[in-house]
This record gives C-alpha cells, sequence and structure tokens, in this order.
C-alpha cells in the first residue's frame, strides 16, 4: 500500500514539472493549447545579452561612450588633455599637433589635426595618421623619419593629446574643415590650388 501512494505521488511530481500551466483554450482559434507540445527555444539570457553588449566574439570590444561634451573648444580641451595617448597612430597625430602648431590657438591646432585626419580619409594619401605624418618631405620637423623628443609633461604636448582626441572622435568642427593642405604664412609655395582661408600662422587650402 505504501508502495503504491508512493507511486502516486511520483507520478504527480513528473505531471506537475512538464508542464507550467494546464491546458488552455485559445481566444482567437477555439484550439486547445497542449502545454506540453514543443516550443521554439529561447536563447540563454547571458547570450542575449553578450550580443547585445559585444555583438558576438568578432565584434570589436565594447567600448563605454563618452559622457555629454561641452560646446565650447576650450572646455573639451580640458576634458580630453593628457600625457598618455591611446595607439601609435594617435601619438603620431599629437605628435604633429604639438610640433607644427605649439604656441597657437587652439582653432588653429585643430585645423592642422583636421588637415592630417582628411589627409588619412581621403585615399589621395597615406591611410594612416602616421603614413600621413611620416610621408617623406611633407612635414618639416621629421628629420630621419623620426620625431624630435617631447616634452610630455608640458601644457603644449596635454593639448596636443587633447586636440588629437577631439579630431579623431569627430567631438568639434574645425573652422576649415575641408582642407588637405597649409603651409606657414612666411612662405610663398605658389601653389595652384583653392584657399581656403587662415588660422594663426598658417594658410589651408583644398
Amino acid at each position: 500500500m505504501k508502495f503504491l501512494w508512493r507511486s502516486a505521488l511520483v507520478f504527480a511530481s513528473m505531471a506537475t514539472a512538464a508542464s507550467v500551466a494546464p491546458a488552455e483554450v485559445s481566444q482567437e482559434t477555439d484550439e486547445i493549447v497542449d502545454p506540453l507540445a514543443p516550443t521554439v527555444a529561447l536563447p540563454e539570457i547571458d547570450a542575449v545579452l553578450d550580443v547585445g553588449v559585444t555583438g558576438g566574439e568578432d565584434a570589436e570590444p565594447y567600448v563605454a561612450p563618452e559622457p555629454d561634451l561641452p560646446q565650447d573648444l576650450y572646455s573639451k580641451v580640458e576634458h580630453f588633455k593628457g600625457t598618455q595617448t591611446r595607439n601609435a597612430q594617435m601619438e603620431c597625430l599629437a605628435g604633429a599637433v604639438y610640433f607644427e602648431t605649439r604656441g597657437e590657438s587652439l582653432e588653429g591646432q585643430l585645423a592642422v589635426a583636421r588637415v592630417i585626419a582628411n589627409r588619412a580619409e581621403s585615399g589621395r594619401f597615406p591611410d594612416s595618421y602616421c603614413g600621413v605624418v611620416f610621408q617623406r618631405s611633407q612635414f618639416s620637423f621629421v628629420r630621419g623619419g623620426k620625431m624630435p623628443s617631447i616634452k610630455r609633461n608640458s601644457k603644449a604636448w596635454k593639448r596636443a593629446v587633447a586636440i588629437a582626441r577631439i579630431v579623431d572622435g569627430e567631438h568639434h568642427e574645425s573652422q576649415i574643415p575641408d582642407a588637405l593642405f597649409f603651409h606657414a604664412r612666411y612662405v610663398n609655395p605658389r601653389w595652384r590650388l583653392t584657399r581656403l582661408g587662415r588660422i594663426d600662422n598658417h594658410i589651408f587650402y583644398r
């Protein structure tokens, strides 16, 4: 008798575990919905989160978005300035800003950095910041394929790092956004190019 009672309990527990709700009648089709019928398998919640955040195994690592930035260039430079660049390409861009525009206004520094970025994107020049900066006979501060030493704790370098990050992230538009060429105002190369304007010590062309 005890055996039969235990068997009944086991059978009841199995029936309960096999379904989450009793059979129901669909209000739309009047068909009986069988709770034991096969259903479409859903992915694990961790997998959903993984795809939503990282995009899967082959996607780029997730990078948190930048917080809301101030509108004016000076405040953005204060936000991004520092002594360390994130990689070699950013080092080249910041180095060009440091040597080419040190002591000039932030707008002037931004415009020069924008020219380097424009060249890398144009298809007419090397497709990286370092390729543009170290292209032969383009920047006078490059000697023997190298940059001079940088005073990394100086205000000029910290600002150059900030300008590089702003241009790379497209956080602020330059006053002369489409330039591909520039030269110091005290030289006259007689280029047959469209002059776009002048900021501080440089004249910009398309």
